[in-house]
């Protein structure tokens, strides 16, 4: 099922002048700088059915991430390519504000946004998912599940995702000669073939309407997030590379504030690339 939010819960006005208050003197209402995120944990394997999963947790925002490889046939514009598939999911504790249904929009665009920023730099080479040319592929299903929101979700969901895709093993595969059947080698696995380590980087723009002045905020909580009037989401390969860019929210961005977001949102994704090594080192060890 997938369950969907309605609304935003309200801020009092008194919290949001103490979150503004603490703005103008360079802090947080959670006591982080402004390019500070939040603690990121992780454990994979934890779904037992799938191919590769992870649980990961940025602050009080956990997302659960399934990958499960299929064998398929290729779509007809793209016959000499594996499919990446991507779904998102709202449980229905993660939000008192969520609500059963099918995907909203929210859960559309998060979707959406995963699914770019991996497909438009070819972070999973499509091509090496091939079985047999223009008629068998492996089809990659990423099913991401907000478990718990506090803000966030897409940064912790592409974190999640990009750990899950790291853990992911495809079954290896031969072609009988004689009959063209797909044997399933049950016992050999392959890595998914990941050619780019992809993560988003996200930035919430709160704007005091008293003074004018605009706070640009990494990794917002659910009350940062709240109180924005724009969340700006930005894609990074591991080698700097901008793979995507994402904004929500009906404000604009003023011109002169777009290098000072990208030097945020470039330092912001390199952390969390770091993050990522530290947690794979400490599987490998464990």
């Amino acid at each position: 099922m997938s369950m969907t939010p309605t609304n935003l819960p309200i801020i009092p006005k008194i919290r949001k002048n103490a979150i503004l208050t603490l703005l103008t003197k360079g802090s947080r209402i959670d006591e982080r700088s402004f390019d500070e995120h939040r603690i990121i944990n992780a454990e994979v394997n934890v779904i037992p059915n799938a191919n590769g999963s992870a649980l990961v947790r940025l602050g009080h925002t956990k997302i659960l991430t399934g990958v499960k490889a299929e064998i398929g046939t290729p779509f007809p514009d793209t016959p000499d390519e594996g499919n990446l598939i991507v779904n998102a999911e709202f449980l229905p504790h993660a939000s008192p504000v969520f609500e059963p249904g099918p995907p909203d929009e929210r859960a559309v665009e998060l979707a959406r946004i995963i699914d770019r920023s991996l497909r438009d730099v070819r972070a999973i080479d499509l091509n090496k998912l091939v079985i047999i040319p223009s008629k068998k592929v492996w089809n990659i299903f990423i099913d991401i599940y907000v478990i718990d929101y506090d803000g966030n979700m897409i940064d912790a969901s592409s974190i999640a995702a990009l750990i899950a895709l790291m853990n992911t093993r495809i079954p290896l595969v031969s072609i009988d000669q004689s009959t063209n059947e797909i044997i399933i080698q049950k016992d050999s696995y392959q890595p998914v073939p990941l050619s780019k380590k992809v993560v988003t980087a996200t930035l919430a723009k709160i704007t005091d309407e008293n003074t004018g002045s605009r706070y640009y905020l990494t990794d917002p909580s659910l009350e940062e997030e709240i109180i924005s009037d724009t969340l700006i989401t930005i894609a990074y390969s591991e080698d700097g590379l901008l793979t995507g860019i994402q904004k929500s929210g009906i404000s604009s961005i003023p011109r002169e504030d777009i290098p000072k977001i990208l030097e945020l949102t470039r330092k912001l994704a390199m952390k969390y690339f770091d993050r990522v090594k530290e947690i794979s080192s400490t599987l490998l060890s464990g």
